[in-house]
């Protein structure tokens, strides 16, 4: 009888502090006019940078790995795999020194090129425009072009308009089904140049929005200028005064974004490692990574003012984590390894991007394979899908659904005096009338509770599905490719309409509801 006893006040002792847990609870507002959480946020980068194009994407069709025209068979079915809806070429600092011609017609004739950026190594130019474009047919997605404007002319780029958008005769259209297209391509997404405040020609804010104009002027699809969306070079993270002159100096009608680049560096100095990084680091890197929120705030503010009706898009066309490459590698390539804390990091990101599905409407994770936060990484014939992979996999049910607005007090993440917020949740409704939310937890030691009134959703059921691991320096190898990789989810319970969950430390989470 004793024995029965002392159980019975254990269960109850533990039963008290589940319930006595702090949670965090979750509301919901119901506003019809809330936005689509336009699918291009979810879109992707390939710069001629390290080993991105050259043995990430593109190997030659003389290789033995297996390929189409030259461009890697399982790159390719793991990117569709993951529904990418566009994807930006030739960069980066790499598109102002690029000259379109140089890659088109017979490869043996094509010159070489030294990329100045990126290690100083000599190209082939065997990658170029109808390699690119027909490999985004390959993987059902729209290609996004950045035009050379810091060393290149106004007829070249418009040249290169007419090479892959137009359908009738003239030079450049003959010129291109002389290289064996016949159809043009009808690429959209045009880049204006890139970071013209740097790399892309050290222009003040200015001088840009001249040039700008100036080039918009003579893009053109050949039937309607407005069939192609051009976008400006935009800020340098916090510089509000460039985003402020391109808006009060080209018109709205010649403008159909403005770009924002935004990387998550504690330090240009020394940005720190990949893998053996402390949770000091960890958390200085999450507190810049956070302030996505507000640089898109206050880009977003300006924009507002001379476009109350949001009809230009705030185009986050560069994001992601940087930091030092991994030893041993060419520190011009920017090879890094991935681990849970680009998992943590880009799930935050993109929870900012849906929640400010008004004004941001396109975005590009740099960069897609082997550079930066990559989301695969290739060693000759093996390939392997990072954590930051499989977390853009778990957010694609956010592409073209309806954002659904959230109330969240969230608890903080402390770390040596300083706090940050430990909750990240956006959520959405499909056209089927399914609702996901997807949460990340910041903090790397405590896991943290929520509360969601089902009711407020309609929904009676939920499912879900979890990226975790037991430490933030956990990442994928060659050697163990599936360390990291999405796992039901099952740490919730339902009770009276109110579903409750425990977030594990580090982890990001996509829940499911009918």
């Amino acid at each position: 009888m004793k024995k029965v006893v002392l159980v019975f006040v254990f269960l109850l002792c533990n039963q008290s502090i589940f319930s006595q847990k702090e949670s965090t609870v979750i509301s919901f507002k119901n506003n019809e006019s809330a936005p689509i959480i336009n699918r291009n946020i979810y879109g992707h980068f390939a710069e001629h940078l390290g080993r991105c194009i050259y043995g990430g994407f593109f190997v030659g069709d003389t290789s033995k790995i297996p390929n189409t025209n030259g461009v890697r068979n399982d790159v390719v079915a793991a990117l569709k795999d993951l529904k990418i809806p566009n994807l930006r070429w030739p960069g980066g600092c790499f598109a102002d020194t690029y000259h379109w011609k140089d890659g088109i017609g017979p490869k043996e004739n094509r010159p070489t090129i030294v990329n100045q950026w990126w290690g100083g190594v000599t190209e082939d130019n065997s990658f170029g425009t109808h390699d690119f474009l027909n490999m985004c047919e390959l993987l059902e997605t729209e290609p996004y072009l950045a035009g050379n404007v810091g060393s290149g002319t106004v007829q070249e780029l418009i040249d290169w308009v007419q090479y892959v958008n137009f359908s009738g005769k003239s030079p450049m259209s003959d010129l291109r089904v002389k290289n064996g297209r016949k159809e043009p391509w009808k690429v959209k997404k045009w880049g204006v140049g890139n970071e013209a405040w740097g790399c892309g020609g050290n222009m003040t804010a200015d001088y840009y929005a001249g040039e700008y104009r100036k080039y918009a002027t003579f893009m053109t699809d050949w039937s309607n200028s407005d069939n192609i969306m051009r976008i400006a070079s935009g800020a340098n993270s916090v510089d509000y005064n460039w985003t402020e002159t391109i808006m009060k100096n080209i018109p709205g009608n010649m403008l159909g974004g403005v770009a924002l680049h935004y990387y998550s560096v504690i330090d240009w100095g020394k940005k720190g490692e990949d893998v053996n990084f402390a949770e000091d680091i960890y958390f200085k890197t999450m507190q810049q990574a956070l302030k996505m929120e507000e640089l898109v705030t206050k880009h977003s503010a300006i924009m507002d003012k001379y476009d109350p009706k949001k009809n230009i898009a705030l185009v986050v066309d560069e994001w992601g984590g940087w930091y030092d490459v991994e030893k041993g590698t060419n520190p011009g390539f920017l090879y890094q390894q991935n681990t849970m804390r680009d998992a943590v990091l880009a799930g935050s990101t993109l929870n900012i991007f849906n929640n400010h599905a008004d004004r941001v409407r396109m975005a590009n994770l740099a960069q897609c394979v082997n550079v930066l936060q990559a989301v695969i990484l290739t060693d000759k014939t093996r390939m392997l899908l990072t954590p930051t992979y499989h977390v853009m996999k778990m957010y694609k049910v956010h592409q073209d659904a309806k954002l659904l607005l959230i109330s969240i007090n969230s608890p903080l993440y402390t770390l040596n005096g300083e706090s940050l917020p430990a909750l990240s949740v956006s959520a959405s409704k499909d056209k089927n009338g399914l609702v996901h939310i997807s949460l990340v937890n910041v903090d790397s030691k405590k896991a943290n509770t929520v509360v969601i009134d089902l009711n407020e959703l309609g929904i009676k059921s939920v499912s879900g599905i979890i990226i975790t691991s037991s430490k933030l320096q956990d990442h994928n190898t060659f050697d163990n490719p599936t360390k990291i990789q999405p796992a039901v989810f099952k740490g919730f319970q339902i009770k009276k309409g109110k579903l409750e969950l425990e977030i594990p430390p580090f982890s990001v989470i996509t829940l499911e509801g009918k």
